[in-house]
This record gives structure tokens, sequence and C-alpha cells, in this order.
């Protein structure tokens, strides 16, 4: 682990032989509940950065935390072929990452994509999951949302920099994020692009467009309360971005009345999907790994 960057970056075969990049945080012999982070879509694993130090770096308790980049998205391998930008191909690869890394089970962290795959993981193999934390997704995704994301993934334009970057962001989602200074724009900027041979690109496979391309949004998305339910027994912790037009509140409101122990939050002034490095959001993700920690000792 490097004093700099406070992870150690690995690498694991994936089924069919790709390379998948993960950030492996905190000793290796803690005794600790592990946290295995999901990111979003076009997202990677340095959006769960702050979290995961605070939670591996915890004085009382520290723990590992496993943070993925999926195949495609930062420095994994990019598939020669696109259609295996599939949830059903990304599970497989999380399950791969599980066996490698020794873990046998953990507390999930699912921003977005990677909390329907944590939905996924709850039918594929439920003993795996002792808490879940869902960031901005649930059972039902609104159109809307995956209407705008479409609109934008592999199609940004590419800034000379970091800070040009922050404002090709900053106009595109301002109204989702109004509370957003420079700071946040910046740190959006750096994690949505990568220096890559002295020019920046898109830290992912801009080929992840044609997989949005193929989903017909007039029809009715499906409707994953039987994968939700699969999770009753283990703690939860569902947050959503006030301005989100990917989970809807109802939405929110059900997964509260059909789980017992899911706790709900609302981020006020952020969108999708809410950033998780905010004091308030590691002290409650804190409490909820707690939670399922004392559950999974009792």
């Amino acid at each position: 682990m490097t004093a700099e960057t406070g992870f150690i970056s690995r690498f694991v075969t994936a089924r069919d032989g790709l390379k998948l990049h993960l950030r492996d945080y905190g000793p290796l012999a803690a005794t600790a509940l592990p946290v295995v982070c999901l990111p979003g879509l076009a997202r990677t694993a340095a959006d769960f950065h702050e979290l995961a130090l605070a939670l591996a770096e915890d004085g009382a308790t520290p723990r590992r935390v496993l943070a993925l980049d999926y195949r495609g998205r930062g420095l994994s391998e990019y598939d020669r072929d696109w259609k295996n930008y599939d949830i059903r191909v990304e599970l497989d690869d999380v399950m791969q990452v599980l066996v490698a890394t020794g873990i046998d089970e953990a507390v999930f962290v699912g921003t977005s994509r990677g909390g329907l795959l944590t939905m996924a993981l709850a039918v594929a193999r439920p003993a795996a999951i002792r808490g879940v934390v869902f960031n901005d997704v649930g059972p039902v995704i609104d159109a809307r949302g995956l209407l705008r994301i479409r609109g934008y993934v592999g199609k940004l334009p590419v800034p000379r920099s970091f800070s040009e970057g922050a404002e090709i962001l900053k106009r595109l989602s301002d109204q989702q994020f109004p509370v957003f200074g420079d700071a946040e724009w910046e740190q959006m900027a750096r994690r949505t692009w990568t220096d890559r041979d002295g020019s920046l690109k898109p830290d992912y496979d801009i080929r992840l467009l044609k997989g949005l391309e193929e989903l017909d949004l007039e029809a009715p998305l499906p409707v994953l309360w039987t994968y939700f339910d699969a999770l009753k027994a283990v703690p939860m912790l569902a947050i959503r971005g006030a301005n989100s037009d990917l989970l809807d509140e109802k939405t929110l409101q059900e997964m509260a009345e059909r789980h017992p122990g899911c706790d709900i939050c609302t981020v006020p002034g952020q969108g999708h999907a809410p950033l998780l490095g905010s004091k308030d959001m590691i002290r409650r993700i804190g409490k909820l790994v707690a939670r399922a920690e004392r559950q999974a000792a009792g």
C-alpha cells in the first residue's frame, strides 16, 4: 500500500481472461467485516476513495475495503466485444473478484449500476451479502434518468484541461447538483476523464454507449422487487439525491416499507448520484456497516 494513495492496485483475471482492476484498501488481515464498493455505469473505483479510506483507516475498527473498476472502465482492460458490457458478465466478474481476493462475505455499497449488480448477487450468491448501501438506485428505475445518461455517455466533448472538464460537467449537470462548488466539479472532472499520453480521455470505453442505445426506453423497464426482496434479512441503507431522475421518491419509500431493516436518506442539493465522501455520508454508511457487523456476529 502506498502512503500517497492509501490503497494497493490489484488485477484479477475474469473468466474470459480479461484483466480487471480493483483498489484494495486497509489491512489484509483485518478481522472486521469487509466492504465492497461497486460504481455506476461509466464510473470507476475512484468515486469511493474518501469513503474507502475512512472505513479502512478507522482507528477502532480498521477493515478491508475493495473498490472495483468494471471491465472497460478505469484501469480494467477494455473488452474487444462491447456486448460483454452486460450486467450478467459483470456479475460474474464481481464473483471472480470475491473468490480471487478471498472475500466470502461483505457489506456491498452500490451506486446506480452497482446497486443493480448487488441485487443480482443477492439471488446468485445470497450468503456473500451481509449488508447493503444503495446509492440512488432501487428496484424501479426511472426511464428519465436513463435517457439523460444515454444523452452524454461516450458523447462528452474532450476537454483540454481538468478545469475545462469541470466547466463541461457543470453546464451539463448544475441543475442536478446546485450545491456543488468549483472543488466538487473539479473532482468530478478528474474522475470522468483521465490523462493518457498527455491528452484527456474518458476513463471508460466509449462503446458503453452501444449497450445504452439498444435499450428501448419506450417499453416498460424491468421491475426488480423480487431481487430486492432477496435482501430482506440484511441491514440496508438507501440513499437518494433529492434531485434524482433515476430513483423516484415513491420507490425509496416503498423500499423502506418492504424492508424492515432499511434506513433511508435523501441528500439535499444533489441528483444522480450523490457523492459519498462527505463526513455525513461516511458517518451514515459507517453506522450501517457497524449494524451489519453486529448482526453477522450475532
